[in-house]
């Protein structure tokens, strides 16, 4: 089946004037050109849209029918040149975002707000992944911004200044090491631990770091999000470690407090992850510049 837009213009102009003279009249055409369109229209669907006589014609059920989906396609049809210019000035189009959870967290919600109060028309979808994925992810054109810990993932991606990140300790209130004003890991590894999910990047500061020291790591828990891994120290079942600012948003409503991390591995790097500068369309450029705007200024 072959529907043509011409035609379909041709049969609304019928059904709008009645008459195939009318309708060629006010298309300037010959009135045997469109009702030769309208006989091939109704080859190409296989059923009869008019019934013809002396009199004239009259439209049957499916031509009612029909007009009704035809103005719907050709509606659409002619909002593709004007969508396509807005997509070529970058206010119109979609961006794939993958973010670790201490940026979905902590800096995102406001930064990604004020960007689609600008550009109301761009699609922003984001997922969230583990640092290792998302390099991976952005890599491989799965996404076009990614949000992770700085390091070297062994992928041909750049990497961009994006905000500092704070670990804190986060103990029930009642917990021997909340009356400190900050802690190292050793004293904190006499305790069970509530962790995020495995292959996540704080797990693996925390192993790295009781390895360092020579203790073990006692998880007895492991969650998949800040919100249970607060829920958890706030029931007293451990301990954990998480983003000061990710903390901050439960201390008005459980019973934990956050204890600076007295470890040079607890102030962490985030970065923006691109393929490159000239990989990112129009609406990607923006969103990395709207959110590199963002991050404050590093005093020396």
């Amino acid at each position: 089946m072959k529907l043509d837009p011409v035609s379909l213009r041709l049969f609304v102009a019928v059904m709008k004037e009645s008459t195939i003279a009318a309708a060629a009249a006010r298309e300037h055409l010959a009135a045997s050109a469109v009702s030769r369109r309208m006989a091939e229209l109704e080859a190409s669907l296989c059923v009869s849209l008019f019934t013809r006589s002396n009199k004239g014609t009259e439209p049957t059920a499916a031509a009612f029918a029909l007009l009704n989906l035809a103005r719907g396609v050709l509606n659409d049809m002619d909002g593709i040149a004007s969508q396509m210019q807005e997509y070529g000035s970058g206010v119109r189009g979609h961006v794939r975002i993958v973010a670790n959870i201490s940026a979905i967290t902590q800096f995102l919600p406001a930064e990604l707000q004020r960007f689609m109060a600008l550009y109301p028309q761009v699609d922003v979808r984001l997922q969230e992944q583990i640092s290792t994925v998302i390099a991976r992810s952005v890599a491989e054109n799965a996404a076009d911004v990614g949000i992770l810990n700085a390091g070297h993932y062994g992928e041909r991606i750049e990497l961009l200044p994006y905000h500092l990140d704070e670990l804190i300790l986060a103990v029930p209130k009642d917990h021997p090491l909340a009356r400190r004003k900050s802690v190292r890991l050793a004293d904190a590894l006499a305790y069970d631990f509530v962790g995020a999910h495995p292959g996540s990047a704080i797990n693996n500061l925390l192993t790295t770091a009781a390895s360092a020291v020579g203790l073990p790591l006692r998880l007895r828990i492991q969650v998949t999000s800040f919100d249970a891994l607060c829920l958890m120290v706030h029931a007293g079942l451990g301990i954990g470690v998480l983003p000061r600012k990710s903390a901050s948003l439960y201390h008005g409503t459980l019973a934990i407090r956050a204890v600076r991390l007295a470890e040079p591995w607890a102030h962490r790097q985030l970065s923006l992850c691109i393929r490159s500068d000239d990989s990112l369309s129009r609406v990607g450029r923006l969103l990395v510049d709207h959110l590199r705007a963002s991050t404050p200024v590093a005093k020396p």
